[in-house]
């Protein structure tokens, strides 16, 4: 559900049309910076890390345009020809903003605009956004109810009949697996539908959202599923009965972008914001409370918490290498196999 928070206070009418946010926020002073962005733990984490300590000694006030990614990206389409946007940053994972970015939406950073983007980690450096944070998929397991999996294949054993969960949001995920471990590839997936329909056959279960995923898992109703590890983080530590194994296939790595459209309202304050966000103290912030590495080199954690959240060099030299391409282009119609064939 789509909602609009401006610092405490909701917008009137923001539910009243795809684009009547854009003409209630234009009426705004300059020292406003408009972020559109997941809502829940992510958007509070952003005003304690970013938005508070960071933009408000500047005098901007940051406003949120609150929603899943589909509609977001919808309205940066719809608003492309516009000359004033509703968004100064947009958020979304590398996957969806790869796909936003050949549209031609974004202003490209340089350090003169952003200096911390000096700092970011060369590998997750891209020409049109900058990275917030970033994790890995792997394999979460109850370890008092299987043993420690070595491959992904694992999950499709006999003896985990209906002990598999899925979030329905990763579909593309899933389908990345199941490709891998059946002879596909980042750049083929169609391997990927029959290994999928096997474990349909062993009783794997679909949940609507991460949340519902979580409550099975801590019910022991689900024993194992494939998720990012930050998340895995967060659930151990809200007491969730997991652990994480990174699998010998290589782990996916995900990564959150910010942007700044060419049309952007206040297009200064927008990098304002970028630079804040790759401020060490803030990527540290979300490195201890959501489980996400940081993507700047001089930020430093803790040992403890960077053994949970972190990949070993080794890890990282497995890290499966993503086809964005492959993957916009193919997106639809795997996204439509997914719900008529596996959940159908």
């Amino acid at each position: 559900m789509t909602r609009m928070t401006i610092g405490r206070r909701a917008l009137v009418g923001a539910a009243a049309g795809l684009l009547a946010a854009p003409r209630v926020l234009r009426a705004q002073g300059g020292g406003r910076c408009v972020v559109g962005t997941w809502g829940g733990d992510y958007q509070d984490l952003l005003k304690a890390n970013i938005d508070d300590p960071l933009m408000k000694p500047q005098g901007i006030e940051v406003l949120y345009d609150v929603a899943v990614a589909p509609p977001r990206k919808t309205k940066l389409l719809a608003e492309r020809m516009t000359r004033r946007g509703t968004y100064d940053v947009a958020c979304l994972s590398d996957i969806d903003m790869f796909e936003m970015a050949q549209q031609n939406l974004f202003d490209e950073p340089t350090p003169d605009l952003v200096p911390n983007m000096r700092n970011v980690i060369p590998a997750l450096a891209k020409r049109y956004a900058l990275p917030h944070i970033y994790s890995g998929k792997v394999i979460l397991y109850n370890p008092a109810k299987m043993a420690k999996p070595r491959s992904y294949n694992d999950l499709w054993d006999p003896k985990l009949r209906g002990r598999v969960g899925l979030a329905d949001g990763l579909y593309m995920q899933f389908i990345e697996t199941a490709a891998l471990i059946n002879g596909g590839s980042p750049s083929n997936f169609e391997p990927a539908k029959k290994k999928l329909l096997e474990l349909k056959a062993l009783g794997a279960k679909v949940y609507p959202s991460n949340e519902a995923l979580a409550a099975a898992l801590k019910g022991e109703e689900v024993w194992a599923t494939i998720m990012w590890l930050a998340r895995g983080f967060m659930w151990k530590q809200a007491g969730i009965p997991v652990e994480h194994a990174v699998p010998e296939e290589g782990a996916t790595p995900i990564v959150f972008d910010k942007a700044v459209p060419r049309n952007a309202p206040n297009k200064a304050n927008g990098w304002k914001w970028m630079q804040a966000m790759l401020e060490p103290s803030a990527q540290a912030g979300f490195a201890a409370r959501m489980g996400y590495v940081p993507t700047v080199r001089n930020a430093t954690l803790p040992e403890d918490l960077a053994k949970q959240i972190s990949f070993t060099e080794a890890e990282q030299e497995k890290f499966v290498k993503i086809d964005y391409q492959y993957i916009a282009d193919n997106n639809a119609a795997y996204l439509d196999w997914w719900t008529r064939e596996f959940k159908g």
